[in-house]
């Protein structure tokens, strides 16, 4: 089973670039969106509904803002479409499409790199995803969360980790909060299972020669529920293309 995901930074963006002839040749099962940018009714277009994938969109309530979307090639039994939070909802933050007793989430939290009203408002995101989280981890469900989690974990997944500690995505609460995540072991994230190695980055700024010097930061991920932490078979970030100002993040299970 092969999932991607990526945060497209504007759907259409990503499409002018090439993405969908791309997306299907990697014959995934299931494909995660984030920041699509876009209301499902403008995308009028069929590319955006490609052959042989069944789409779903939780869109944003602004325009040009945010977003989420699952592209699956078997019909899901089930899509749930929000939190039921109403403004996590109103942005449009959280889809999980159903396959038997497995879930698959395209995930979008909320970046406090702007100030510090959206950094008080992702961690009042944070506080509660963790609750729902708890409800998820009793629910004899098999879960990948996919997306852009907008928090780069440890030293090693960020080029500048020394000067970023007091920066959004990288700040000592946000990487607790991952550590407590992961603690318990009923979490894990799926790459690091199976590749430690350095320079392994999701997203570059479009600032100064950022890609070019692979001056990035790994912020995207596939978290997966205890039972498939054993099932992760492969993993890559593919960087031949750009799509976005992020990095498509592929992992095959044996599932």
């Amino acid at each position: 089973m092969r999932i991607i995901t990526l945060n497209a930074n504007g759907i259409r963006s990503a499409e002018k670039k090439g993405f969908y002839p791309w997306m299907q040749q990697q014959e995934a099962d299931v494909v995660c969106i984030q920041e699509t940018k876009a209301q499902f009714h403008q995308l009028d277009n069929a590319i955006f509904c490609p052959d042989g994938y069944q789409c779903f969109y939780h869109d944003a309530e602004k325009k040009g803002y945010s977003g989420v979307a699952i592209y699956a090639k078997n019909k899901p039994d089930n899509i749930i479409s929000g939190l039921g939070i109403e403004d996590i909802d109103n942005e449009g933050r959280f889809i999980e499409a159903q396959f038997g007793d497995l879930s698959v989430i395209s995930l979008y939290l909320p970046s406090g790199s702007s100030g510090d009203e959206r950094q008080n408002y992702k961690f009042s995101f944070l506080e509660r995803f963790r609750v729902y989280l708890k409800t998820l981890e009793v629910s004899n469900r098999d879960y990948i969360i996919c997306g852009d989690w907008n928090i780069a974990h440890k030293e090693i997944d960020l080029k500048n980790w020394r000067g970023n500690k007091k920066n959004s995505g990288f700040l000592p609460e946000e990487r607790a909060w991952l550590d407590e995540l992961f603690a318990e072991g009923l979490w894990y994230d799926a790459f690091r299972l199976i590749n430690q190695e350095a320079d392994q980055y999701t997203w570059w700024s479009n600032r100064g020669q950022a890609w070019a010097n692979n001056v990035g930061w790994r912020i995207d991920y596939q978290i997966v529920s205890a039972a498939l932490k054993d099932k992760v078979l492969s993993t890559g970030i593919y960087k031949d293309e750009r799509f976005s100002d992020h990095a498509p993040l592929i992992i095959d299970y044996k599932f």
